[in-house]
């Protein structure tokens, strides 16, 4: 068991054997909660679990697969409109 502190600031140095013991690093983020006089924190992942499902279906093209000529042509065009759009200004 540790002890440490809080400061002026409302702060607590979270002790570095915990730390590395978990791979928190600095500027990471906390869910903080009260539960039966108690301070849990638990780390703010990053984004929600997903499924795979749920995440492939933002791709949104339900089409024929294309070939890497066809993906090249479109990227090429795409950047052509957005060049000339970028010169009209």
């Amino acid at each position: 068991m540790e002890i440490t502190r809080l400061s002026s600031k409302g702060q607590i140095i979270i002790p570095k054997t915990i730390r590395a013991a978990h791979h928190w690093d600095a500027g990471m983020e906390f869910i903080v909660e009260e539960r039966d006089g108690n301070l849990i924190l638990r780390p703010l992942k990053p984004f929600p679990v997903t499924r795979l499902e749920k995440g492939l279906g933002c791709t949104g093209y339900q089409g024929s697969p294309k070939s890497l000529e066809e993906m090249d042509k479109g990227i090429a065009e795409s950047l052509r409109q957005c060049w000339s759009k970028n010169k009209k200004r």
